[in-house]
């Protein structure tokens, strides 16, 4: 019942984090230098020509007025239409975040068992030659930009070895597949399309390397130092001073203890990885999320910048309630 009235209580708090979102997204995109209207007018139209098409979108009446009306369309589940495409911006999104999802969603999964496994073996091994591999190749992972990354993954694994798939998108050319989420993976499986489940997987492989690699530096980092942390308490060395097995030790006290700390900093990771995969869905034709809004924020689309916006700043707020009630039921003494 408190869990409940804790995440509601949370839920709550995420319409005046969205309306500060949206004013300030909104205000700021309005102050940049560019005139959307003017990329899609032709270069022969009249100062009339430009007036008609400005007023056609609205973008001729005040800003109170303008925001008032986007906010009205926002809370009926309406972003508005495209400029630069006249279709409704919520059907893009609806096409193109599954694809983002499913890319950041694996990708993350992906750093975090990576994470946990490298910074228990690091911490078990404090000083040793295996904990400076682990943290040296950690912070070089870290240091790699992911566009570099992933042209060299492709490089070597589809251009050299042949054993991945090429940068042509989510799935081979040539297999049917029916949409039902817009997840390929979701959607093989409930339609039972077995090779559109091999050729989407096959496809992933390589971008989802590539964000679990580039993220994993700091989690692993973090899970280090909380398990070097629960290895010098008292608990965990009295536990060890009665001759616990190394098995008891360290899924009774050393996992458990060390978890506690990770939620937090995983949940600001999944949210960087869903505005920052942008560079990954370029270098392997993803035409995910992000792709979809930097051409947006390129051609000064107003209302798909102000819905992706939104819709990162959401993922965040829920990201971090995630992360705050499994921290809750790993530690006791967090009271939610």
């Amino acid at each position: 019942m408190r869990l409940g009235l804790y995440i509601t209580r949370r839920l709550l708090m995420l319409a005046p984090v969205l309306v500060g979102v949206s004013i300030f997204c909104f205000l700021l995109i309005r102050v940049l230098p560019g005139d959307p209207i003017l990329s899609i007018v032709p270069e022969t139209a009249t100062q009339e020509d430009i007036d008609r098409t400005r007023a056609q979108y609205g973008l001729d009446r005040p800003l109170v007025e303008q925001y008032g009306a986007y906010m009205a369309g926002v809370v009926r589940g309406d972003f508005g239409d495209s400029i630069q495409t006249n279709r409704a911006v919520v059907d893009q999104i609806a096409e193109r975040l599954p694809r983002t999802l499913e890319l950041v969603v694996l990708g993350f999964l992906l750093a975090l068992v990576m994470a946990i496994v490298l910074g228990l073996f690091a911490a078990l091994h404090a000083g040793r030659v295996g904990d400076h591999i682990a943290r040296v190749g950690a912070l070089v992972a870290n240091s790699l930009p992911e566009f570099w990354l992933g042209l060299v993954l492709i490089l070597v694994f589809f251009a050299a070895l042949g054993i991945a798939p090429g940068p042509t998108g989510r799935i081979s050319t040539g297999i049917d597949f029916e949409v039902v989420t817009g997840s390929l993976i979701i959607d093989s499986i409930l339609t039972g399309n077995m090779p559109a489940l091999v050729s989407a997987l096959h496809h992933l492989m390589l971008p989802v390397l590539t964000l679990g690699v580039i993220v994993v530096a700091p989690m692993m980092r973090s899970v280090r130092a909380s398990a070097l942390q629960v290895m010098q308490s008292e608990s965990y060395r009295c536990a060890a001073a009665h001759g616990l097995r190394p098995k008891t030790l360290l899924f009774g006290y050393l996992l458990r203890e060390t978890m506690v700390r990770v939620p937090t900093l995983a949940a600001l990771v999944l949210g960087n990885l869903i505005g920052g995969s942008v560079l990954v869905e370029f270098v392997f034709s993803w035409q995910g999320f992000g792709q979809w809004a930097l051409r947006g924020l390129l051609l000064r689309d107003y209302p798909v910048i102000q819905a992706y916006v939104l819709v990162t700043a959401s993922f965040y707020v829920v990201a971090f309630l995630v992360a705050d009630v499994v921290q809750a039921a790993l530690d006791p003494r967090i009271k939610v």
